[in-house]
């Protein structure tokens, strides 16, 4: 007697499977590459070789192209003419709208933090991640550390919606961070604050722990745009 693991997929459910294993693997593509811009590996205006890509991890050129249009769409590439694809330079608009998203998300998840929250061991590994790299003057390590910090604070909500949209928004972010020719300007004062921020958030002093960091995220926002606002009109280009 047949049994349903001798049976074949109908021709239409078989296309079905093989598409979703191809949208998988351009989703693990694209996600691939998205790792590379939130930890700085990738660095806004790099031109992204596709046979060397498409090496790297060890994947069609095909399904390649396809995870560039979903990050072009992430607005985390652009496509050039003559030049092929290459990693976003935000605007000055994309960082303002950042920074707004980010008030929004990050402010509300820390005023409804609960202190025994288990997104709290997130945001404490990225803290004494961030401490060690301080004091190793490792700026793009401590900069991963404080997106991975922030990570945290949008996982105390709870949600695979935010969890996503922020993935998004933080490549899109530390985009924004590769405008500063000084990392440690940026990031050093932000280590402190970090920990503070979750001795807050233990503590169960939600309040202060989110006017921390609305207080913060006026200071970045301001010193990423100042550097924009520093960029030559090549560089903007």
């Amino acid at each position: 007697m047949a049994t349903t693991a001798d049976a074949e997929p109908l021709p239409e459910v078989a296309a079905g499977l093989s598409e979703a294993k191809a949208g998988d693997l351009v989703e693990r593509t694209a996600a691939s590459i998205r790792s590379w811009i939130i930890t700085g590996t990738a660095q806004p205006g790099e031109r992204l070789s596709e046979k060397t890509v498409a090496e790297t991890l060890a994947v069609s050129r095909n399904t390649l192209r396809e995870a560039f249009r979903v990050l072009t769409h992430e607005n985390l590439l652009v496509r050039r003419p003559h030049a092929g694809v290459m990693v976003a330079v935000p605007t000055l608009a994309s960082i303002l709208d950042i920074y707004r998203v980010r008030r929004m998300i990050e402010g509300q998840a820390l005023r409804d933090a609960l202190p025994g929250h288990p997104a709290t061991n997130i945001m404490r590994e990225a803290v004494e991640t961030a401490e060690r790299a301080r004091d190793e003057k490792d700026w793009r390590t401590a900069g991963t550390a404080n997106m991975e910090f922030h990570r945290g604070i949008v996982a105390l909500s709870d949600s695979e919606h935010l969890d996503r949209l922020y993935a998004t928004i933080s490549a899109e972010l530390r985009l924004a961070f590769g405008l500063l020719a000084n990392p440690e300007y940026l990031h050093a004062p932000y280590v402190v604050r970090n920990a503070r921020i979750l001795e807050m958030t233990l503590a169960g002093d939600s309040a202060a722990a989110a006017a921390e960091l609305d207080d913060y995220l006026v200071q970045s926002e301001r010193t990423v745009a100042a550097a924009y606002s520093r960029r030559t009109p090549h560089e903007s280009a």
